[in-house]
């Protein structure tokens, strides 16, 4: 689905899972400097919107979900994973509930599948689903933006800034607009300086960060993701035996690259130990490389878990300097 803010001047589309929006508007630092400084928006038009309504939605939805949700006061973010029966992340939801409806955005184009197999889980529960894409737009607000909300318009406020479910017909007029009190909102900002943020604050994404076999542990989405002393869902076993008995096989870990280097390492970028050379042993991969308009090159990866928190290593020739994100 094509975003019309394509058209604003500058605009330069993104590419792979986040085409359909900007990547940017013509000066990537000055799009990343005022979101850090609480300005700007994020078109996030290209992610799925799911719409879940009905008595029972949260009793039910927190019977397939990792995170605790039966009590879900209205209004109060969350992030939530559903798990194979083998414990490996298959999707990634990012809730609210309204009082009367539950929201949640995914990545782009999961959607369809996570429609489908919540259709598949309904049984007898009063609840329905409904796949909301098509009218409805993700909009990011960066924390400390003063920006006023359209009225009626769903929030869904975290400590790194609001997204907002704006009806999608309202996008072209948002891009312009201010609020009551005339305060406006900024330019618009694109995808890779949201990216650079979102890689400086270590915060995982599913299709980036994750593959077939990613458990939560893996990421450091327990606590934010998975809660673990609620009841039971598909894939809980792993998640439990993992944290009581043992640790997860890989880590997350934020890379600081060598900013000599002209082109960024792209995901699936083999990780080496710099000290065994070009054919030295695989010990990990990039997932997800920035440039930063203070950092510089950076980049989160997955590394075996028993890698050195020292270990000097490096992506296809690029050195890569390791911060802890999960512990060993």
């Amino acid at each position: 689905m094509k975003s019309p803010l394509l058209s604003l001047p500058g605009a330069v589309p993104a590419e792979g899972a986040d085409e359909g929006v900007a990547a940017h508007y013509g000066d990537l630092f000055r799009e990343q400097r005022a979101l850090a400084d609480g300005t700007g928006f994020v078109d996030l038009s290209h992610r799925g919107v799911v719409a879940v309504t009905g008595s029972d939605r949260l009793s039910w939805l927190h019977l397939l979900l990792t995170q605790h949700v039966s009590d879900l006061p209205a209004g109060q973010a969350t992030e939530a994973l559903i798990l194979s029966a083998n414990g490996h992340v298959e999707h990634a939801l990012y809730l609210v509930d309204d009082g009367t409806t539950t929201w949640a955005h995914v990545e782009p184009g999961t959607q369809d599948a996570l429609l489908a197999y919540l259709e598949s889980m309904k049984f007898f529960y009063r609840v329905e689903v409904a796949d909301r894409t098509g009218d409805l737009a993700v909009v990011h607000l960066p924390a400390g933006s003063i920006a006023e909300v359209p009225e009626g318009v769903v929030v869904r406020e975290t400590s790194y800034g609001r997204d907002l479910f704006l009806p999608r017909a309202d996008l072209e007029s948002f891009a312009g607009g201010a609020g009551e009190d005339g305060v406006k909102h900024g330019p618009a900002v694109g995808l890779l300086a949201y990216e650079a943020l979102r890689v400086e604050q270590h915060r995982p994404r599913l299709g980036f960060e994750t593959d077939h076999r990613t458990i939560p542990h893996e990421l450091g989405w327990i606590g934010s993701a998975v809660h673990l002393q609620k009841g039971c869902y598909r894939g809980q076993e792993t998640v439990a035996r993992v944290q009581n008995l043992g640790k997860p096989p890989r880590r997350l870990v934020f890379l600081h690259l060598d900013g000599s280097e002209v082109h960024l390492p792209p995901h699936g970028t083999e990780l080496r130990l710099a000290d065994e050379g070009a054919e030295g042993r695989k010990i990990g991969f990039i997932t997800t490389s920035v440039r930063h308009h203070e950092l510089g090159p950076i980049a989160l990866a997955l590394v075996k878990r028993n890698v050195s928190l020292d270990a000097r290593l490096t992506a296809d020739g690029t050195a890569a300097a390791q911060e802890v994100v999960v512990e060993p």
